[in-house]
């Protein structure tokens, strides 16, 4: 009997601490990427006249000169542009992912020994957000729309019709130690594994994990050498899911003799037997048109390569 009483204190004190433990608050989606550009008229051009999409707003600096830009994929997804700091650097700035409680979001990633800022930031454009840093030094931006802010205020606005999708399904990123990474997605933020990919089944090349609360995901991509920071464009992407990718080819066609797109426009079928068209942006910072379903609407096996890197 005293030892029932005993046991049952130890069980009660458990859960009595971790009911004490921040708890992972919900991550419903990516909501952007952030890409440094060389010539910001250029980067319009391609986003905006090419891809079909708005630009509703933009922030200055202190002098009048252009801070950062908003291209609007949706109400939840846009791209960042900011001027570069550096021509031939790395494009990538940061990525966004969508909470619906950031102060959590925070709460929790310290209790779990990641480093944080002090505080959330409120941002000029009215919504909350903290960065922290994953494990391949990628900028991590943790973002909750507020009801004040301007994402919140143009819903339903600079939605244009010729938006090539309306999509962003999810953005990849260069990733080194697959086990770090891992360990930071999967096990402390909650993503879910959900395919593997290889090019010749002797290597893996890449890994989607899909967020927690949504059906957006980030993928992996695997590396052995880091390529030079000006060459990363091709890694480093977003994934815009349309319904039929010739469809999607013939509305851009006459688009890219207007603003002057010359690349090779060649629609291919992926590892993921999916219908895929790769475009890029003056920077060389990829856009992967994709069709939601494989060839025959049958998933692919996961690869079981062995990756480049632990």
């Amino acid at each position: 009997m005293k030892l029932a009483i005993v046991l049952l204190g130890l069980v009660s004190v458990g859960v009595m601490v971790a009911a004490r433990e921040p708890q992972r608050p919900k991550i419903t989606g990516v909501a952007h990427m952030a890409l440094f550009v060389h010539d910001m008229d250029k980067a319009r051009a391609y986003y905006k006249d090419f891809l079909g999409y708005g630009e509703p707003f933009d922030l200055k600096n202190a002098d009048g000169t252009l801070a950062m830009t908003f291209i609007k994929i949706n109400d939840r997804q846009y791209l960042e542009l900011f001027p570069e700091r550096e021509a031939g650097t790395d494009r990538l700035n940061h990525i966004g992912v969508e909470v619906d409680d950031v102060e959590a979001m925070r709460l929790y990633l310290k209790a779990r020994g990641v480093a944080v800022p002090d505080k959330v930031n409120k941002a000029r454009v009215g919504n909350l957000s903290f960065t922290v840093k994953d494990p391949d030094g990628h900028g991590v931006e943790f973002v909750q729309y507020m009801p004040d802010g301007w994402m919140t205020r143009d819903k339903g606005k600079f939605l244009p019709a010729e938006a090539i999708s309306t999509d962003m399904r999810h953005y990849g990123i260069l990733v080194g130690g697959l086990d770090a990474a891992l360990g930071f997605y999967r096990d402390v933020l909650g993503f879910t594994e959900i395919w593997r990919g290889s090019r010749d089944e002797k290597e893996l090349s890449w890994v989607n994990l899909q967020v927690p609360d949504g059906q957006d995901y980030i993928e992996f991509m695997l590396y052995r050498d880091l390529p030079e920071p000006a060459k990363r464009g091709s890694q480093h992407h977003i994934c815009l899911f349309v319904p039929d990718v010739a469809k999607a080819l013939a509305t851009l066609q006459p688009r890219a003799a207007r603003v002057g797109y010359t690349a090779a426009m060649e629609p291919r079928t992926g590892i993921n037997r999916r219908r895929q068209l790769n475009l890029f942006d003056p920077d060389g910072t990829r856009t992967e048109l994709m069709e939601p379903t494989t060839l025959d609407g049958k998933p692919v096996p996961a690869s079981s390569a062995p990756p480049p890197r632990r």
